[in-house]
């Protein structure tokens, strides 16, 4: 982690951030009230499913950032939230952080771009991996603070 953190540091993508343990908390409940929403419209409406799926693993992986006492800095900052996130989650979560970022590049081409097009598998996956990745960010933020309670409940 420590050589890509000061490559981040000395390109100006990442600043140390002391960030209370309720700021975090406030950041993992949007993530999981993305969650929600995004279950909510997931039989309607594709394209929202897969943006809150986004906006959600987003917000967990700041929220991840800060809990190692970074934040990003840069104009790039969604792609270095991801690269952070990838370092600090390790190998057993390359997959996972991996389909990350190739949300975030559609995200970008659906954001930016006329005619980009998604499927309902797409948005399904990104839902499923929005909870996957919410859910062991959620884990990591109880260790550093086992009072916190986050109930993480889509029923």
């Amino acid at each position: 982690m420590g050589k890509l953190v000061e490559k981040l540091k000395k390109e100006g993508k990442i600043a140390p951030q002391k960030v209370g343990i309720i700021q975090i908390e406030e950041l993992l409940r949007e993530a999981i009230l993305d969650i929600k929403e995004a279950k909510k419209v997931s039989h309607i409406a594709d394209r929202a499913t897969y943006l809150l799926a986004y906006m959600a693993m987003l917000k967990a992986g700041r929220a991840l950032m800060f809990l190692k006492g970074y934040r990003p800095t840069d104009g790039a900052q969604h792609k270095t939230v991801v690269e952070m996130t990838s370092v600090i989650l390790g190998d057993k979560y390359r997959n996972l952080v991996g389909h990350f970022e190739t949300m975030r590049r559609k995200r970008n081409k659906m954001t930016y771009e006329a005619g980009a097009l998604l499927s309902r598998s797409e948005a399904q996956e990104a839902f499923a991996d929005a909870i996957s990745l919410t859910q062991n960010i959620l884990l990591e933020a109880k260790a550093r603070n086992p009072q916190m309670e986050l109930p993480f409940d889509l029923s």
